[in-house]
This record gives structure tokens, C-alpha cells and sequence, in this order.
């Protein structure tokens, strides 16, 4: 999705600046020119960021829109997980948490939740950091931008090379609103698929992970993720990022 709205805004600029040579205004040619030259190297540099070429970031929609995948959804169980089992598990084992927000978060203005959260958790000792993907949220820093703005301090916030190796020791991930950035099957050589190579969050490496989602829809890719239906490993809190946030501030605080 942000590599789309990148490459929108490129021929934006490329459409102002043609219709400057219509009108013959040097002003628009120049500020069209910009815009456009700006957003070619803003979507160049996120499909680098993605190890993808970027005519399979644009049609990957298309192009696993045909596998048949909801039926398979319905028939594998996945560990449904209530508010209470989930903040029961943060309060009395998790003592390093990773947090993952995606675009979810922002769809659902869930970022003053997640700060409160994030308080009742470190009130209880607990050491919360965050995993960000570079095109996490509409465009990159969306995800930084909506956490430091409710007081989510800076250095808590991890870019995807760093904060990897602090998925091996932590206890539980818990991913609000992403999908395709936390799918370990990019990086599985025996699966072809529209995210495969995509330097993706480890958050499979975690104790225990904890999907805060609506359903078991994939994301952008149309890529199921098979971390669903480890039923050992992985709570599936069923909920808007919002309520959901919400149900489980109030079960650890209970807990």
C-alpha cells in the first residue's frame, strides 16, 4: 500500500508537470517535475527496503487473488484467545514484549490504547520495545509518527535490522494490525509466493506471538500466514486494534 500511493504521487508530479508544458508555466513544469522526480525515488527506495521488484509489489494482489485461500481458512484451527487468557499470560510470564503495529493501528486511531498499554505493562516491570517495518502504515515513519505523538518514547522504537535479534529472547510479540511484515513465509526458500524474499519482522522467533486482528484475512499480498494456525505459539485476539487494545489494558491490569 505505500509503495502504491508513493508511485501515485510520482505521476501526480509527472501530470502537473506535462500539463505545465500544455500551458506553458514554468512554475507547474518545476513543481511537477519535483513531485514526480520525489516520488520515483521514494517508491525505488521502499521496494528496495522490500527486496522486490516492483512490478510484483503492484499486481501481488492479483496475482494470489486466485488460490482458494478462504476456504483453507475455515478449515484449520487457530487458538482463539480471549482478552483475559491473553493479559493473563502478559502479567504473570511475559517479561520482555515486543510490540508490531501496522496499518491496522492507524485504521483504527488505536495509538492512545496502545499507549496505555504500553504504561500498564512497564508499571508491572515489564520491558516493552517496538518492532517497526520500513513500510508499516501508509508511508515509512506512519507507524513512528503515531506512537511518539501520544508520548511513546523514541529510543523504544526498533527498525527491522535491530530489533530482530530481540525477538530470540522475548516472551511475547504482539502484532496490532499487520500481516504481510510479520509473514515468516517471505523468507522460506520451499514456498513461491507474491512476499517471497521480503525482509520481514521475526516475530515467529518469540515465546508465544499475539495476533490483535479482525479476522483471518491476509494483508496486501493475499499471502496467508501460517503463524495463524500454530495453535502452540500464537493467541488470536479476534477485535478492533482499538477495542482490542482496550480489552487487553484492562485484563493485565486485572490479572
Amino acid at each position: 500500500m505505500p509503495i502504491v500511493i508513493s508511485l501515485l504521487n510520482a505521476f501526480t508530479g509527472l501530470a502537473a508537470a506535462a500539463s505545465g508544458f500544455v500551458l506553458s508555466n514554468y512554475a507547474l513544469i518545476i513543481s511537477g517535475t519535483l513531485v514526480g522526480a520525489s516520488g520515483t525515488i521514494l517508491t525505488r527506495l521502499m521496494s528496495s527496503a522490500l527486496g522486490r521488484p516492483l512490478g510484483k509489489i503492484i499486481f501481488a494482489g492479483i496475482a494470489a487473488s486466485g488460490g482458494g485461500g478462504s476456504e483453507q481458512q475455515e478449515d484449520r484451527e487457530v487458538n482463539d484467545a480471549s482478552a483475559e487468557l491473553v493479559g493473563e499470560y502478559l502479567a504473570d510470564e511475559a517479561e520482555k514484549v515486543v510490540i508490531v503495529p501496522g496499518y491496522g493501528l492507524a485504521v483504527a486511531q488505536a495509538q492512545q490504547a496502545m499507549r496505555d498499554l504500553v504504561e500498564t505493562l512497564e508499571s508491572e516491570g515489564k520491558e516493552v520495545l517496538f518492532g517497526i517495518h520500513p513500510v508499516a502504515g501508509r508511508m515509512p515513519g506512519h507507524m513512528n509518527i503515531l506512537l511518539t505523538e501520544v508520548g511513546i518514547p523514541y529510543e523504544k522504537l526498533y527498525d527491522l535490522e535491530d530489533i530482530n535479534p530481540e525477538f530470540d529472547d522475548a516472551d511475547a510479540a504482539i502484532i496490532v494490525g499487520a500481516n504481510d511484515v510479520v509473514n515468516p513465509s517471505a523468507n522460506d526458500p520451499e514456498v513461491e509466493s507474491p512476499i517471497s524474499g521480503m525482509p520481514v519482522l521475526a516475530v515467529e522467533n518469540a515465546e508465544h506471538v499475539i495476533f490483535i486482528k479482525r479476522s483471518l484475512s491476509p494483508g496486501f499480498a493475499g499471502v496467508d500466514n501460517p503463524l495463524f494456525y500454530d495453535t502452540d505459539k500464537t493467541m488470536m485476539l479476534f477485535s478492533d486494534a482499538k477495542q482490542g487494545l482496550q480489552d487487553l489494558n484492562e485484563a493485565v491490569k486485572n490479572s
